[in-house]
């Protein structure tokens, strides 16, 4: 690992001007903020990261919590630890796909140490962008080596030039609950909506959301809507606890009293660069029962345009499968 210099900051204004205010030559030397820290220690030691500084944010007193409004909405802050957003009684109650989310991610160990912050922007898990001695083209080259290299874990949705897919099991679900982040910087905070928080290659293939150097998020804001107390997720992984999602799923439904849709919302994960929703098969869905012929129609939909690579095309029947598995779980919910 370079040597870098370790800041810790007591308020969100500090922690912004610690990072503002060191300059550096090239992108991989901007400074970063860390929580949990997991993910940004493992690029710092392969040398895909090399920040001049490094602002530790868990000293900021207040950047924490899960707070509910009376009109059920929630704001959890972003030093909130994954295990208390997967064991709070009101997240599992108003918010149980969120819950699970959080349960599905690594070990009880590593969800005592990462924050919802810090796994939002965690950055791909893609073999060629991982490895130092390639220049891929997430890191500066001309070449995105997933496309005609090894392609197993990579994007069948939204891909090009670059093909990674997003990794983070909390975005997925949280797409799939409308929220809205908050980001601080040298201009003051700002909302952004999920949706357009992360970002396609085709967008800029250097990044994965519209963070600007200095910027931090702060919040997570969760609305109070009809859908989100009858939410799942669920991913399939390879081998053991510890592996990220091969594919994920993500639903929300709003039930009339005659069982039929009045709201979904439908969210794929590990298909794509960003969380995938899919709204014509949630307009699938609407002012129809939860039957296996509508499940499975929602499901085809849901992968249509898919277009898989040399040696990922077993994702797309895995991704209806966990389509149909999910809408199935909340029919009876």
């Amino acid at each position: 690992m370079k040597a870098f210099e370790w800041s810790s900051a007591s308020t969100v204004d500090q922690a912004v001007k610690l990072l503002a205010e060191v300059s550096v030559d090239d992108d991989i030397e901007t400074p970063r903020p860390m929580s949990g820290g997991q993910d940004l220690l493992t690029t710092m030691k392969e040398r895909i990261l090399t920040p001049k500084r490094v602002v530790n944010l868990k000293t900021i007193q207040g950047l924490d919590g899960i707070d509910f409004a009376q009109d059920g909405s929630v704001k959890i802050g972003a030093l909130t630890k994954l295990h208390e957003i997967e064991t709070d009684p009101r997240i599992i109650k108003n918010f149980p796909g969120l819950s699970e989310a959080a349960h599905s991610i690594a070990t009880v160990q590593l969800r005592n140490q990462g924050t919802i912050g810090g796994n939002l922007c965690q950055r791909p898990r893609c073999w060629y962008f991982r490895l130092p001695h390639i220049v891929c083209l997430k890191k500066g080259g001309d070449t995105c080596y997933s496309e005609k290299g090894e392609n197993k874990y990579n994007a069948i949705l939204g891909g090009g030039p670059s093909f990674i897919v997003h990794p983070s099991d909390l975005a997925t679900m949280l797409s799939a609950l409308d929220a809205t982040i908050t980001i601080t910087g040298p201009k003051g905070p700002r909302d952004v909506p999920i949706g357009q928080f992360f970002i396609l290659p085709s967008v800029n293939p250097s990044y994965e959301n519209v963070l600007q150097d200095a910027e931090i998020v702060t919040q997570i804001q969760i609305p109070a809507t009809a859908f989100a107390s009858r939410s799942t997720y669920l991913k399939f992984k390879e081998r053991s606890s510890l592996d990220f999602a091969m594919v994920a799923a993500a639903a929300a439904v709003d039930l009339a009293p005659d069982q039929t849709v009045r709201q979904a919302r439908i969210v794929l994960g590990a298909v794509a660069p960003i969380p995938w929703r899919v709204p014509k098969a949630e307009a699938a869905l609407i002012g129809k029962p939860l039957t296996d012929a509508n499940i499975r129609a929602a499901a085809e939909i849901a992968l249509e345009g898919a277009k898989p690579l040399e040696k990922n095309g077993y994702k797309v029947p895995l991704a209806k499968t966990l389509v149909r598995r999910v809408l199935t779980t909340l029919k009876s919910a």
